[in-house]
């Protein structure tokens, strides 16, 4: 009879600890497909990027600047992505995206760019493609904090450590968003 009930006590171990190991791999696995899903998007602003540049290269010829960062910024991105590190990755994304917006912004300032089609249907590629990168990094900052909550309660924390389930970073948004736009409203 002792023998059966320490069998249970182990065998209801087994399970928990089997449970347990199976529910950070699934949440740990979810990470790196939601990794994935961004690095796909951003290939897809990388491919797009040049396409944008010779768009409006021949409009912009005082502003080479502008062009001029855009076309190293999407260097530094993707040279951060082949390494692999997420912070570096979303702090290289960051300043593409600053020097895209700067891009956008000079577009504005020529007539004959902004009536371009195929200015303006790169345009909306762009900003379709920055939209599905910010769905992409909302998922994967859900996944990381799923899992990292996953892998530091209890009784999850006493074996997350030892069979190698480790802290992942979150992808950060660029410091701009932190910053609250001003919204003037008057009518003077």
């Amino acid at each position: 009879m002792e023998l059966i009930i320490v069998l249970v006590i182990v065998g209801i171990v087994l399970a928990l600890v089997v449970g347990i190991y199976n529910g950070l791999v699934s949440r740990r696995n979810r990470i790196d497909e939601a990794l994935a899903q961004i690095q796909v998007q951003l290939k897809r602003r990388h491919d797009l990027i040049p396409n944008l540049v010779n768009a409006v290269k021949g409009y912009m010829n005082f502003e080479q600047d502008v062009l001029t960062g855009v076309t190293e910024a999407r260097a530094s991105a993707v040279t951060a992505g082949a390494q692999g590190n997420v912070a570096q990755v979303a702090q290289a994304e960051n300043a593409l995206t600053g020097a895209l917006r700067s891009l956008f912004a000079v577009v504005e300032n020529y007539p004959d760019l902004k009536s371009n089609q195929n200015v303006l249907s790169l345009q909306e590629e762009v900003t379709t493609t920055e939209n599905q990168i910010s769905f992409s990094r909302q998922h994967y900052n859900a996944s990381v904090l799923d899992y990292n909550n996953a892998i530091q309660v209890v009784p999850n924390v006493i074996l997350a450590g030892p069979l190698g389930f480790t802290r992942r970073e979150f992808f950060e948004a660029e410091p701009e968003a932190a910053n609250v736009p001003t919204v003037d409203l008057s009518l003077s």
